[in-house]
């Protein structure tokens, strides 16, 4: 600190202006303001990859795709697992919903059931590596470990009359008592 009495550095005063200006700038102009409930996908990319999905697992006497946490596994894989494939979803949603406006006018999330499955059969034959890509995490999220985001309170294991496995690790001891379980 200087004893001149001047002060070279940032003042409190200056530190909440820049803080504050920068806050408004970021949800002016960023992206992120887009980003909803999800790290790497987008709200509207959200909901079209949830129609896919949907249509992959639709819902019957059981939850589908998106009740059961499939695109919460798939978001979140896609910051871990999955980044590779970040330029595969971006393109593939979007060619998605390009078609769909082409043949309906509309977003896929936006059509009636029978347009979306037309919509995603087609996106099978024309894009089958990435309808393949997302099927194959579709169902890794509904089929796989509630701890990695998808399948939710285990419905498809409940579907399939399978009980919850034990988990290895720390789960198999009881830690309010010291002892296992």
């Amino acid at each position: 600190m200087e004893s001149s009495g001047k002060s070279a550095g940032l003042t409190r005063r200056r530190f909440i202006a820049v803080g504050a200006l920068g806050s408004a700038a970021a949800a002016a102009g960023c992206h992120v303001c887009n980003k909803g409930n999800w790290d790497v996908l987008t709200v509207a990319q959200a909901r079209t990859l949830g129609a896919i999905c949907d249509q992959i697992i639709p819902a019957d006497d059981y939850p589908g795709a998106t009740q059961a946490g499939v695109l919460d596994y798939i978001d979140r894989q896609l910051m871990r697992h999955f980044r590779r494939h970040r330029d595969a979803y971006r393109d593939g949603i979007e060619r998605t919903d390009a078609l769909s406006r082409k043949r309906f006018g509309q977003e896929l999330a936006a059509l009636n059931t029978h347009e979306q499955l037309e919509i995603v059969a087609e996106l099978e034959r024309e894009e089958g590596d990435f309808f393949q890509l997302v099927r194959d995490h579709t169902l890794q999220g509904y089929y796989g470990s509630p701890r990695h985001g998808g399948n939710r309170d285990a419905v498809s294991w409940g579907m399939l009359g399978l009980a919850e496995p034990p988990l290895r690790g720390r789960a198999q001891y009881d830690l309010r008592k010291g002892s296992t379980s």
